[in-house]
């Protein structure tokens, strides 16, 4: 497992080709390496930025998708954050249920913002610390050549981090939380340090979480393998499909 040191080594104004993050390293093509430095130009970033889903995520999935993965499914009804009420569509045999129509919303929105940073050449790092997943997150991660961090988060990685290393960091630009709760069912300390730092987060929040520190909040279902696997083929899909436009728009 590539360690958290090697991680955050990573001058982003001195080594710009260099990329951060985690348990599952990205492999750098030299295609990749060597074109770092090519900039778009202002006028086909604001071209992109302008067009309400320049990447067509929306088409990416539909609400039977969602329901076909069990996203729907809630915690039992006595474990709702009160937080996370304006998601509920209601209850069904005591189990909490996700209004699936607004789940579509908000997760077409953060595929959007996915897309975008991906295509701005952004650091991504995907977190879970569920050990029934994190294999399977590390792959859909190292698949669209980002990174992804799925074990115990020490804090101040993000707060401290030039003091913890020793070296200049690059902090990512955006943390896909596949769930905002660690294995002891309390928040990921990493949600706390990406909102004091001001890193943009998507996060999926199910019945039992707290969405107010999450950028970019996504109700579902957080613990079902066929739920986070569908979050990492959509998230892996957004992403290729900035980078692609990137690379169409360099010429490359």
């Amino acid at each position: 497992m590539i360690k958290l040191k090697r991680l955050l080594l990573c001058p982003e104004k001195l080594v710009p080709s260099l990329r951060l993050l985690t348990s599952a390293i990205a492999p750098q093509s030299a295609e990749t390496t060597s074109t770092e430095f090519v900039q778009l130009s202002d006028s086909t970033k604001k071209e992109v930025l302008k067009h309400p889903d320049y990447f067509n995520v929306h088409n990416l999935f539909t609400v039977k998708d969602l329901f076909e993965a069990r996203i729907h499914y809630g915690h039992r009804d006595g474990s709702l954050d009160e937080r996370m009420l304006p998601y509920i569509y209601g209850s069904r045999l005591g189990h909490i249920i996700f209004d699936l129509d607004k789940t579509a919303e908000y997760l077409r929105h953060a595929l959007n913002v996915a897309a975008h940073i991906a295509y701005l050449d952004g650091v991504i790092l995907f977190l879970l610390r569920s050990p029934q997943n994190a294999h399977m997150v590390e792959r859909y991660a190292r698949e669209c050549r980002e990174f992804a961090h799925t074990r115990f988060w020490r804090g101040g990685v993000f707060t401290n981090a030039e003091k913890q290393f020793g070296a200049v960091t690059r902090l990512p630009d955006l943390c896909i939380f596949l769930s905002t709760l660690n294995t002891i069912l309390t928040q990921h300390t990493a949600v706390r340090d990406c909102a004091k730092m001001s890193i943009a987060t998507i996060g999926i929040v199910d019945s039992n979480c707290n969405p107010n520190l999450i950028t970019y909040p996504v109700p579902g279902n957080d613990d079902s393998p066929s739920a986070i696997e569908l979050y990492c083929k959509l998230f892996k899909e957004a992403i290729l499909r900035g980078k692609n436009k990137r690379k169409e728009h360099l010429g490359l």
